[in-house]
């Protein structure tokens, strides 16, 4: 049976769960391993003395730190993008279940066995500009539940 409407609902759903999450495997682990660089948060941490460990505890040495990028326009979105991105990392390398995501218009996000997807960038550039929420704060937040 020929129903017209059905095959544009058909090419959006097949779209939105081929987006869910990248297949298992190494495309997966090297989506994980691109994300967890941070390269400029890393760099900015091992200066103050930092390690960026990928635990809770290093995201609470983070929120501690002096936050002069504050005072840099260019650097201030790199670092906001590099922290959530180091967010993602730390969530979904110790909560069970989470994993990263891309939304269809790429932007990486972490899911939750709950159905919860959570935008790490949007929050990780909210601390770089206002310290708020505070990093350890989200991690706290999503694995309690």
């Amino acid at each position: 049976m020929d129903i017209p409407f059905l095959g544009p609902w058909r090419k959006r759903h097949a779209a939105a769960s081929a987006a869910k999450a990248p297949p298992p495997g190494p495309a997966r682990e090297g989506l994980a391993e691109l994300l967890a660089e941070c390269e400029l948060l890393r760099a900015r941490a091992e200066s103050a003395d930092v390690t960026l460990d990928d635990t809770p505890a290093s995201l609470e040495a983070l929120d501690q730190l002096q936050p002069g990028w504050r005072d840099d326009p260019e650097e201030l979105p790199w670092l906001g993008n590099d922290a959530g991105l180091y967010l993602g990392t730390v969530i979904t390398r110790t909560v069970p279940g989470a994993q990263w995501r891309l939304a269809p218009d790429g932007t990486p996000l972490v899911a939750l066995d709950s159905g919860r997807e959570i935008d790490v960038v949007a929050a990780g550039t909210s601390w770089a500009e206002d310290g708020t929420p505070e990093l350890s704060q989200m991690y706290a937040e999503v694995d309690e539940g």
